[in-house]
């Protein structure tokens, strides 16, 4: 199974991600925990370019590129080989983070972010995707707040940095492709505490899980008569 989390700075998805694990890792399953970008060791030094501050200059393109290149080196290094082996692969953040905030956010174009995706990913899709939705003022207001306790790296802070308007199109744009995709996309209230967050996450999970688990008994049924 492979889950992706998502959404707007400040949404808390990368506190609920540990929450997310301890309680698949209660029920069995053996997790690969990872993050876009710099899940790698190469995949490290492309973030420490693409999140530091300091390249304002940086043009949309080469911001696209890098994240690509990124992602190409996670999905054949870490990715695909744990998908192989059976293993519940979670990422915090992967290709559609890349659709919202270079496409919807930068204005690029969407028909050749897509073609990117299917060069890098062939035919890997998430099965799972927890956008975590909140308000933008809340959200910025918790990032900047996080970096100026050092809960957050400043070094890192290149998109917090961003106008307002830019992060509302992120917003307006993970609603968008939560839209397109119903079955994979469960959108998560993310305006509330941490245990409220991960009460909803946690009544989601379990509705899913079960579910799984009802469809692949059906299935052994069925084989073994």
């Amino acid at each position: 199974m492979f889950i992706t989390l998502e959404g707007i700075e400040g949404s808390g998805k990368s506190t609920q991600l540990r929450h997310l694990v301890a309680m698949l890792a209660a029920r069995g399953h053996d997790c690969l925990v990872t993050r876009e970008p710099g899940g790698t060791p190469i995949g490290r030094k492309i973030r420490s370019i693409l999140l530091d501050p300091d390249n304002t200059g940086m043009a949309p393109l080469t911001e696209l590129l890098l994240y690509a290149a990124d992602r190409a080196q996670h999905t054949r290094e870490l990715i695909f080989p744990a998908l192989a082996q059976g293993r519940t692969v979670i990422s915090d953040r992967f290709w559609d983070a890349t659709t919202v905030y270079q496409g919807y956010a930068r204005g690029l174009n969407l028909d050749v972010i897509r073609q990117l995706h299917r060069l890098v990913l062939a035919e890997c899709k998430p099965d799972l995707t927890l956008l975590f939705d909140l308000p933008v003022a809340v959200g910025l207001a918790r990032a900047l707040q996080a970096i100026d306790k050092g809960a957050r790296m400043d070094s890192e802070s290149r998109f917090e940095r961003e106008r307002l308007d830019f992060h509302e199109r992120v917003r307006k744009g993970y609603l968008t492709l939560a839209g397109l995709e119903p079955d994979r996309f469960r959108i998560i209230d993310a305006a509330g505490d941490e245990t409220a967050v991960r009460n909803k996450m946690q009544t989601i999970m379990n509705s899913i899980l079960e579910k799984n688990h009802t469809a692949h008994h059906s299935h052994q049924t069925q084989e073994n008569p």
